[in-house]
């Protein structure tokens, strides 16, 4: 099938299509995508009720609200999407907060003529991260960018870790705070990626959701370094975020930009990797970027 026209339904989609080489094929995305810059001008074709920009505990209390009445958190304009006429739909299947539910998808796509594929993100690990890459290049009909871009992201991975083995580089104990208010600490890659970034997750867990946990939990970790990395947040309202934790323990604290770089499965979460052994050891690769990663003093 010849994949001319791409709806996304979630910005890590959008992502890995245009790191594919494919973003020329989308043609309406999220209204949460924002990059890479070029999908700015698409059509949206979802929506949310949710107030992002609100503090911490109110978006909690309306994702709960609208969870436990059994209202969805995104809407889809399916009158808009079918005037796109997609030969491709990406969704997915790991988080009703994150994005559209796969379950609707399929169920208006099947009414859709003609009948898109769908390809579904469903990872909870990195290397399901990357078989997804490779899922949706395969539904592109370009298994070879998918093999390509792939066998690159592994490369830079390995990297990392031949450059930590050489050192003989110690792990630091690390805890991030996914959210503040209930406090949530990271779950799904986060804790992967902080092991190949070289340090210990003391709280996570891989591969699992992310969890409540109490402040004498954070406390009690033994951490050498936290970091906040709310869901969503760019590294500036993470470090707000984090300057607000004044009962932390007296460990140095970093605010990590995690909508671009821990929040979406997609390639830029070994950017994210990168950052994270910035962190934990700049001697071996340097500061990290201000535009990721902020020391709170």
């Amino acid at each position: 099938m010849n994949i001319a026209n791409v709806v996304s339904l979630l910005p890590s989609g959008t992502e890995i299509v245009a790191a594919l080489g494919r973003s020329d094929a989308l043609v309406g995305v999220s209204h949460e995508c924002d990059y890479p810059a070029s999908v700015a001008h698409l059509p949206r074709v979802t929506s949310t009720g949710i107030d992002h920009t609100a503090d911490a505990a109110t978006v909690d209390a309306t994702v709960r609200a609208q969870a436990s009445a059994g209202h969805s958190l995104y809407t889809v304009d399916w009158s808009l999407v079918e005037t796109l006429v997609p030969d491709l739909i990406v969704t997915q299947a790991l988080c009703a907060v994150c994005a559209v539910s796969e379950p609707e998808c399929r169920m208006y796509a099947a009414r859709l003529t003609p009948r898109p594929l769908i390809a579904t993100l469903s990872a909870s690990t990195l290397d399901g991260v990357l078989a997804d890459i490779q899922g949706v290049a395969d539904a592109l009909g370009d298994e070879g960018a998918g093999a390509l871009l792939v066998t690159g992201l592994r490369q830079r991975i390995a990297h990392v870790h031949e450059t930590l083995k050489a050192a003989k580089a110690p792990r630091p104990r690390v805890v991030v705070i996914e959210w503040t208010d209930p406090l949530f600490i990271a779950g799904h890659w986060v804790p992967e990626m902080i092991r190949r970034a070289g340090g210990m997750d003391v709280v996570g867990v891989p591969g699992a959701h992310s969890t409540v946990v109490t402040r004498e939990a954070i406390r009690a970790a033994g951490a050498d370094i936290v970091l906040v990395a709310p869901c969503g947040y760019d590294v500036h309202r993470a470090a707000q975020a984090a300057r607000e934790l004044s009962w932390l323990p007296g460990v140095p604290v970093w605010a990590v930009d995690a909508n671009s770089l821990l929040s979406r499965p997609g390639p830029r979460l070994i950017d994210g990797v990168e950052t994270l052994a910035a962190i934990f050891h700049p001697a071996l690769f340097g500061a990290p970027r201000p535009d990721c990663a902020l020391p709170i003093a």
